[in-house]
């Protein structure tokens, strides 16, 4: 649906984007990560055309054109209209062809607000005019919808509401590019994700492709009185790397096969007689596999 070949993109003396490549398929839900200010707007700007780019290529569909939907950050209503009344203003002003009337109501009901159709809505709640501008955002019908932060300004409530929205729209075939910095959201909802760093995508692919890339299972303990040879038991165990903390008591196994290094510490346990305080296993997570990309002071 969208590919990208070595855009880059300067503001003043500073590279926003120093040869961008992307590739976002027909029918994904594309997770687009990086730190605050890493040029994720800038990008989705250039896809819009709403900012020129500098040099590269953006490639849309396949030939044929698509029709594009965007929701900005902070998208702007006009509190003096209703819902309906704003719906049908965006839908004259993208000249929307088909019966305005049945596809105002049609999307009112896809973001939740037909009870709340005919109200101003200067009296929606933070996520009540986030899903009106998610509203604007699609009443043209686009075969590609990009949401800049969708979901930061609300609370668990309002961000559910929103993915659910997503979910449905990405069923009705709506190709989606998600830019957001709520790493949660994005397991919730997307089958894809792009990773920027330094001005580029550093990385690529499913989570689940990412995540095996990345990631090692690890085991956690924790034991208290510990004796010295225990412990030398304990930190030789196969399949893993360890780590103490003398402090804590705690251990982490770091481990290329979960199943056989919690299976032996559970025999050492069990023949030198410990009693842990905790265990459990666990494998890394997006945010985990975001800071590694990015680097360990990501915001």
């Amino acid at each position: 649906m969208v590919t990208i070949r070595n855009l880059k993109k300067q503001y003043g003396t500073f590279p926003v984007l120093r040869g961008l490549f992307m590739n976002i398929q027909k029918g994904d839900v594309y997770g687009f990560l990086g730190r605050n200010g890493s040029g994720k707007t800038t990008t989705m700007s250039i896809i819009t055309n709403t900012i020129p780019k500098d040099s590269g290529d953006v490639f849309i569909g396949d030939g044929e054109p698509v029709r594009v939907g965007y929701l900005p950050e902070s998208p702007m209503l006009f509190g003096y209209m209703t819902a309906r009344e704003y719906l049908e203003y965006i839908a004259s002003c993208c000249k929307y062809s088909g019966d305005v009337n049945a596809r105002v109501n049609e999307v009112l009901d896809i973001v939740g607000l037909t009870s709340a159709a005919d109200r101003r809505s200067k009296g929606y709640s933070r996520g009540m005019a986030q899903r009106l501008g998610m509203g604007a955002a699609i009443i043209g019908e686009p075969q590609l919808l990009l949401l800049d932060e969708p979901t930061s300004a609300l609370d668990p409530q309002g961000r559910a509401e929103v993915i659910e929205i997503i979910k449905r729209l990405n069923g009705m075939g709506v190709t989606i590019i998600l830019s957001t910095h709520i790493l949660p959201d994005v397991e919730r909802v997307a089958n894809r994700i792009g990773i920027m760093n330094n001005g580029i995508i550093a990385e690529e692919g499913s989570i689940s492709e990412l995540l095996n890339k990345y990631s090692t299972d690890r085991v956690n303990l924790t034991v208290r009185g510990l004796t010295a040879d225990t412990k030398v038991r304990l930190l030789s165990v196969d399949f893993a790397k360890a780590d103490f903390d003398e402090n804590s008591g705690r251990f982490e196994f770091k481990c290329d096969n979960i199943e056989a290094c919690a299976g032996k510490l559970m025999r050492i346990m069990t023949e030198h007689s410990i009693i842990p305080e905790s265990f459990s296993l666990g494998t890394s997570s997006l945010e985990e596999l975001f800071r590694k990309v990015v680097g360990e002071n990501a915001t």
